[in-house]
């Protein structure tokens, strides 16, 4: 088992409802790669970077439609990778920022609200032993996740990483 960074130097994210389309380079998403595959979700960080105050209504969910034909490094400042040097891939991950088929976020699905002001405000949610935000799979609504922003205030730049770990 080893961990690895979903990391995004800087993007804006899009706000969007629950159930609506996300939009390209607007969002974070990463997913299974098979049926059987889990992966723990350790900690989210978001740093904001706008020049002006933004409250940013940003969401950790699980989505109802997934991304299909991704795009694995759109963003700029966008990787993926393990923390640890010797670390070899037990399976991949989807790591991704754009795909064809945008996914959806889950309007009942478990969802992490992260709401800060992207005005220099930060967010670091670290889970507690055992409260890992859990994936199983790469289907809906288990297998992928997404950070996004929610419809309302005025979402700002912003860089951020998500620490995970396949099991």
């Amino acid at each position: 088992m080893a961990k690895w960074s979903f990391e995004v130097g800087f993007w804006t994210p899009v706000a969007v409802a629950d159930a609506a389309n996300f939009t390209v380079n607007g969002f974070q998403a990463f997913a299974g790669t098979n049926g059987t595959q889990r992966i723990d979700i350790t900690e989210v960080y978001m740093g904001g970077q706008a020049t002006s105050s933004a409250p940013t209504y940003m969401m950790l969910a699980r989505d109802s439609t997934v991304g299909a034909t991704v795009s694995t490094s759109s963003a700029i400042g966008f990787s993926n990778a393990a923390l640890d040097p010797a670390t070899s891939a037990l399976v991949t991950t989807l790591a991704f920022t754009s795909s064809t088929t945008l996914p959806q976020r889950s309007a009942t699905a478990s969802k992490l609200n992260l709401t800060y002001n992207a005005f220099g405000g930060i967010v670091r949610w670290v889970a507690p032993p055992g409260g890992e935000f859990k994936m199983l799979g790469s289907s809906a609504s288990f297998g992928e996740v997404s950070l996004t922003a929610f419809t309302g205030g005025t979402p700002g730049q912003m860089g951020s990483h998500i620490i995970y770990e396949t099991i």
